[in-house]
C-alpha cells in the first residue's frame, strides 16, 4: 500500500484516494482478504503507465464535488482497459459524470448516517447482502445522481436518492453511494468481497509469514554493511522493528532506549532487562528526563508538544550515531495510521488530523535515513508480525502507547509532580484491568489528568485536586473506536481506588467519546 512507490511485483487492487478520511478502511477490509492493495493519490495514479498487475480500481469517497467547474477526475480511457472499476460516493458520482450522467448538489436531500438500502436488479456485486430486497447502509453526502449514463443499470436505492447503485455489466463499472467500508453498513464486507474475489478475481497474495521474509530480504538489501540505530520503546512496534532489522543485520545494529520520563510507572525498566535478556539486543539507556522536562515546560499546545518530542528524540539519536561508527540509519515503528493521522499520505484532500512524533513531528533536515518497516501495516498485522518472531507476549498483547507518552496525556501544562500523578493513577488502572481479566478484552486503555482542579471532601478535609480521566476502548485498528462497557460496579470500584490511592486526584471521570468524532488520545 506505499504511497510513494508503485509496486510493479504483485497482483494488486488500487485505491484511488480522492480524499475520504476511511479511504483506509476499503485497504483495511480488503487486506482482510488476504489481497494486496495500494491507496494511491490522483497525481501518482497518473503516472501509471504499466496496468498489467491492476486487478481492479477503486475510486473513493472524498470532499470534493463533479457539480462544479473543475474537480479531481481519471481519464475516460482508464474504462476501456477492461479492468473492472468500484466507485465509491464521490467514486459514483464521478464515473456517472464522466459518461454522461448527471449529478445535483441537493442540500435538502442529503444522506447523513444510516439509510435503508432497497434493491431494485440483481448484480454479482451484491450476491448474499439483501435480507428480503433491502439493508441498512451509512451515508455521507449531499450530491446525488439524478440521471444514469446511457448503458448503465439502476441497481439499489434509498428513500432520498433513486440511483444509490448502478452498474455497467459489460464493462465491469460499478458505483455505489454508500460506504461498504464502514461497520456501521450492514454487510458491507460482503460488497467489498463481491468486488474484489467475485468480479477482479484476485488470488489470495497477502500473508504475514511472506511479508516477514519480504521485510527482512528488503532490509538487507537496503542496508548492506551499514549501521543502524533503532529507536526502542518497549511499544510492539518498535519491538517487532528491532527484531526484524536484528534478524536482518544482527551486529550492525544498535538499539537506543531514550527514558524521557514520559512512560508509564517502571514500564523502561522492565523492557530493557526483557530484550537485554532473551532477546540479546545491543541496548544503550539514555537518562533524558531533564532535558525533555525543560524543553516542554509550560508548553501547552499539543501540536508543540509532538513536534519538541519528535526533534529531541532526533537530536539525541543523532548524538548517538557519531559515537556508534558508519551509522546511515534510523529504525523506527512507524506505522500506517501513524502516517493517515499525521498527513494525507497520499497527497489528497483529507485534513490532517495529528502529527504523531514520529511523522509529522520529525525536524525536516535529518543526518540519518529512516527505515519503517511497517508503515504499510495496520497495528493488528503488526501483532501477528510479532508472533511470528516470537515476541514475548508482555510486549506483544500491550496496548498502544504514544510516542510522545504521557505528555500528552497530561492536558496542558506538563510539570513532574502531573506526571508522578498521572502515573500513580494509570497504574492502579491498568493493572486493576488485568487482575479483572479486562485487559486483553480492550484495544486501549488509559488514565489521563485534566488541567483542572476541583474541590472535594477526604474525611472532613477540604480537597483541591486534580480531575484524572479514564479511557477504555474497542476497536479493530484503531481508525474508529467505540468506548468499552463497564459495569457501574466496576467504575465504581476504580474510581475509590485511584481516589484513594493517589495524592493529587480527587475526581475521576470516564470517557465515553467515541472515535469519530474524537480521537483516542486527548491530544
Amino acid at each position: 500500500m506505499s504511497t510513494k512507490n508503485f509496486s510493479k511485483q504483485k497482483k494488486k487492487i488500487i485505491i484511488i484516494d480522492f480524499g475520504s478520511q476511511v479511504t483506509k478502511l476499503i485497504a483495511r477490509r480488503i487486506r482482510e482478504l488476504k489481497i494486496y492493495c495500494e491507496i494511491i493519490n490522483l497525481k501518482n495514479f497518473k503516472k501509471i503507465t504499466n496496468f498489467k498487475d491492476v486487478k481492479g480500481i477503486i475510486l473513493s469517497g472524498g470532499p470534493s464535488t463533479v457539480t462544479k467547474k473543475t474537480y479531481p477526475s481519471i481519464s475516460k480511457s482508464i474504462f476501456e482497459k477492461n479492468i473492472p472499476i468500484l466507485g465509491i460516493c464521490y467514486g459514483l458520482q464521478l464515473i456517472a459524470k464522466v459518461f454522461g450522467g448527471r449529478i445535483k448538489k441537493s442540500p435538502k436531500k442529503r444522506e447523513f448516517g444510516e439509510a435503508i438500502l432497497f434493491e431494485k436488479s440483481k448484480s454479482l456485486l451484491f450476491k448474499n447482502f439483501f435480507n428480503k430486497k433491502k439493508t441498512s447502509v451509512w451515508m455521507s453526502h449531499q450530491d446525488a445522481v439524478i440521471k444514469i449514463p446511457k448503458s448503465f443499470e439502476n441497481l439499489a436505492s434509498t428513500n432520498s436518492s433513486r440511483y444509490t447503485a448502478i452498474q455497467n455489466k459489460n464493462k465491469n463499472i460499478y458505483g455505489i453511494q454508500f460506504h461498504p467500508e464502514v461497520t456501521h453498513t450492514k454487510n458491507g464486507f460482503i460488497v467489498i468481497k463481491n468486488f474484489v474475489l467475485n468480479i477482479c478475481k484476485i488470488k489470495k497474495n497477502w500473508m504475514i509469514g511472506i511479508e516477514k521474509n519480504r521485510i527482512i530480504s528488503d532490509l538487507k538489501k537496503k542496508i548492506k554493511n551499514d549501521r543502524v540505530i533503532c529507536a526502542l520503546s518497549g511499544g510492539v512496534d518498535s519491538s517487532v522493528v528491532a527484531l526484524l532489522v536484528n534478524k536482518a543485520i544482527k551486529k550492525n545494529l544498535k538499539c537506543i532506549m531514550v527514558d524521557t520520563g514520559l512512560l508509564r510507572k517502571n514500564e523502561f525498566k522492565q523492557t530493557y532487562e526483557l530484550f537485554k535478556n532473551k532477546y540479546k539486543l545491543n541496548i544503550k539507556l539514555i537518562n533524558s528526563k531533564k532535558i525533555f522536562y525543560n524543553k516542554l515546560k509550560n508548553v501547552v499546545d499539543p501540536e508543540k508538544k509532538r513536534k519538541i518530542i519528535g526533534n529531541l528524540f532526533i537530536k539525541i539519536f543523532e548524538k548517538e550515531a557519531k559515537k556508534f561508527k558508519n551509522v546511515k540509519y534510523l529504525a523506527q515503528g512507524t506505522l500506517y495510521p501513524d502516517i493517515i493521522e499525521s498527513r494525507s499520505s497520499t497527497g489528497s484532500k483529507s485534513s490532517k488530523i495529528k502529527s504523531h512524533h514520529n511523522v509529522g513531528g520529525l525536524p525536516k533536515k535529518m543526518r540519518l535515513k529512516l527505515i519503517e518497516p511497517l508503515n504499510e501495516l495496520f497495528k493488528d498485522e503488526v501483532r501477528k508480525l510479532g508472533k511470528s518472531l516470537d515476541l514475548d507476549p508482555s510486549i506483544l498483547k500491550k496496548h498502544p502507547f504514544p510516542g510522545p507518552g504521557l505528555a500528552i496525556r497530561i492536558v496542558g501544562k506538563i510539570t513532574e509532580e502531573k506526571i508522578k500523578i498521572l502515573q500513580n493513577a494509570d497504574e492502579i488502572f491498568i493493572n486493576s484491568l488485568i487482575q479483572n481479566n479486562l485487559y486483553n478484552n480492550i484495544w486501549q486503555a488509559y488514565a489521563a489528568l485534566l488541567p483542572v482542579k476541583t474541590v472535594g471532601v477526604m474525611g472532613d478535609t477540604r480537597t483541591f485536586e486534580y480531575t484524572c480521566v479514564l479511557r477504555a476502548v474497542t476497536s479493530e485498528d484503531g481508525m474508529t473506536a467505540a468506548k468499552y462497557n463497564f459495569n457501574n460496579e466496576y467504575l465504581s470500584q476504580i474510581s475509590n481506588k485511584i481516589i484513594n490511592g493517589v495524592s493529587g486526584i480527587n475526581r475521576v471521570v470516564y470517557d465515553i467519546t467515541s472515535k469519530p468524532p474524537s480521537t483516542i488520545e486527548l491530544e
